[in-house]
């Protein structure tokens, strides 16, 4: 009999903990695909404003600390620093940028993701004041943000151009 006690005490002890253990929270919805297509839909508009040449539309896809690393140019910090050299550079009546991604992925947490691709590029050379072409390699890192949008943190464009000579020094 005690031993029945002792069973059924211990069986009562187990449910009860059981009972206080909450369940796991379910997991958070696949939202992938609808994430990939949102940062692919981002990246159209963004060639779209591109052509407008505002710097104001442009610079509104960056998180406010992102960087940009740009050819030919020093990297930019924060996005304040990238609206001026994006007013800068869209003052060039030359200048055009397209890119086109060739991957977009997410994490699996749903909060960030990336954008790998090519762009093509016109401007004018500072020192020749010539119109030069350029095409190379670019990756956007992105995170999403509280109201579900997608901006870029950290945009980073390889040229594949190579590089002119070396600008003659006046004496």
């Amino acid at each position: 009999m005690k031993a029945f006690v002792t069973l059924c005490g211990t069986a009562l002890v187990a449910l009860a903990m059981t009972a206080c253990t909450p369940a796991p929270p379910p997991p958070p919805p696949d939202t992938h695909d609808a994430d990939v297509k949102a940062i692919q839909d981002n990246e159209a508009q963004w060639n779209k404003d591109y052509v407008g040449k505002d710097p104001d539309k442009i610079a509104g896809y960056y998180t406010d600390d992102a960087v940009l690393m740009a050819p030919g140019m020093p990297s930019v910090h924060g996005k304040d620093a990238i609206h001026g050299a994006l007013k800068q550079m869209l003052s060039d009546p030359a200048v055009s940028l397209r890119f086109q991604n060739a991957k977009v992925d997410v994490a699996k947490s749903g909060d960030l993701g990336y954008s790998q691709g090519s762009y093509q590029m016109t401007m004018t050379d500072p020192v020749t004041h010539k119109v030069v072409n350029d095409h190379g390699s670019y990756v956007t890192a992105y995170r999403k943000q509280a109201d579900g949008s997608w901006k870029a943190e950290s945009d980073i464009a390889t040229s594949e151009v190579p590089p002119g000579p070396p600008a003659k020094r006046s004496k």
